[in-house]
């Protein structure tokens, strides 16, 4: 073999025939795994690895008409991404989950008009061949700029039309409603009469629902459920701190507080320590997410874990398939109640 033969860069031909398979399985992986049996695809990872093939996107492109990349789309303002831990963590799981497809990860913000503009400028253009969209207020524009122009898109939670509905976008959520049915059921188990709830905005999904799982179990147990007993944060640790506040001065008696992510619960904590109750003596707290907020400090927060590597892997999954042309589908994941120290 000549020094130039040596030197010669892996091909999709010398992948096949080091994992035993078609050029065709070889080729079908690179493109999303459809059609590919595990095996198969276990065969080709080990192969790429052994013959250190690198996939040539531009001559890919120009065949397949695809970017061979997806953006993770945050419609949120972009301090949120460094403050809320849980943008982090998805963010993550789901570059994980396309480098196992050899798809980049494209990490684009739009929590402006103008961002919204530029980003649909550059979707469009056919720059990425999917969207993984974190958006979690109601009636986000975004979702339906990008169905009307025929990209395809998967939602982190269950996205809410204007009217109040379930949008008919395809999505990954966390079991919100039951999740928080499952940690008021818990509070009220310790004894507690008093339970007050920092939620959601009422304008995201899951402000709607972990209000409504509150609700529901109050109810249940015949616990006042009043308006008196509610305040909504933004999901932000400073907007827990001041809700808390805010039912401490309204319902002085409350006895259990259950708020709606870890990072508001963190908040609601400076807001307890400050008015001399203890936790969880006087006052037992339980959060949602199962964040790193969660075990932040002290005390650690009794929570509802939700299942993020899952969702992220999940998110990929769907997307792929629509990229495919799959019909869009809805993927609802359990929660699980998580036991500390504050409740």
């Amino acid at each position: 073999m000549s020094g130039s033969e040596r030197r010669r860069p892996p091909t999709i031909h010398d992948v096949a025939r080091e994992a035993g398979v078609s050029r065709g399985t070889v080729s079908r992986f690179l493109n999303g795994g459809h059609n590919v049996s595990p095996a198969a695809a276990d065969a080709v990872r080990a192969a790429i690895r052994k013959t250190g093939y690198v996939v040539n996107r531009h001559a890919r492109s120009l065949i397949t008409g695809r970017s061979d990349s997806v953006a993770f789309l945050l419609t949120e303002p972009q301090e949120k991404l460094f403050e809320d831990p849980n943008f982090n963590v998805l963010l993550r799981g789901c570059t994980q989950a396309l480098a196992a497809h050899d798809i980049p990860l494209l990490l684009m913000i739009a929590g402006t008009p103008a961002e919204r503009r530029r980003v649909m400028r550059y979707v469009t253009a056919g720059h990425v061949d999917g969207v993984l969209l974190v958006s979690s207020h109601t009636g986000d524009p975004v979702a339906e700029q990008l169905m009307r122009a025929g990209i395809p898109v998967v939602a982190s939670g269950k996205p809410i039309d204007r009217s109040g509905r379930t949008a008919r976008i395809a999505h990954v959520a966390a079991d919100d409603r039951d999740g928080a049915r499952d940690i008021v059921r818990h509070l009220v188990s310790l004894g507690r009469r008093r339970i007050a709830t920092v939620a959601g905005p009422p304008d995201t999904p899951g402000g709607v629902d972990r209000l409504a799982g509150w609700r529901e179990v109050l109810a249940e147990a015949g616990l006042p459920a009043g308006d008196e007993l509610v305040a909504h944060g933004d999901y932000s640790r400073d907007s827990g701190r001041r809700a808390a506040a805010e039912l401490l001065d309204r319902t002085p008696d409350l006895d259990a507080l259950f708020v709606a992510s870890d990072l508001m619960a963190r908040g609601a904590l400076t807001a307890l320590e400050r008015a001399g109750r203890r936790v969880p003596d006087d006052v037992a707290v339980g959060g949602f997410d199962d964040s790193p907020a969660a075990v932040a400090g002290l005390p650690e927060l009794t929570t509802v874990r939700q299942p993020w590597d899952r969702i992220s892997s999940e998110m990929v999954r769907v997307l792929l398939g629509l990229i495919g042309g799959e019909e869009p589908s809805a993927v609802i994941l359990p929660t699980e109640l998580v036991r500390r120290q504050s409740a």
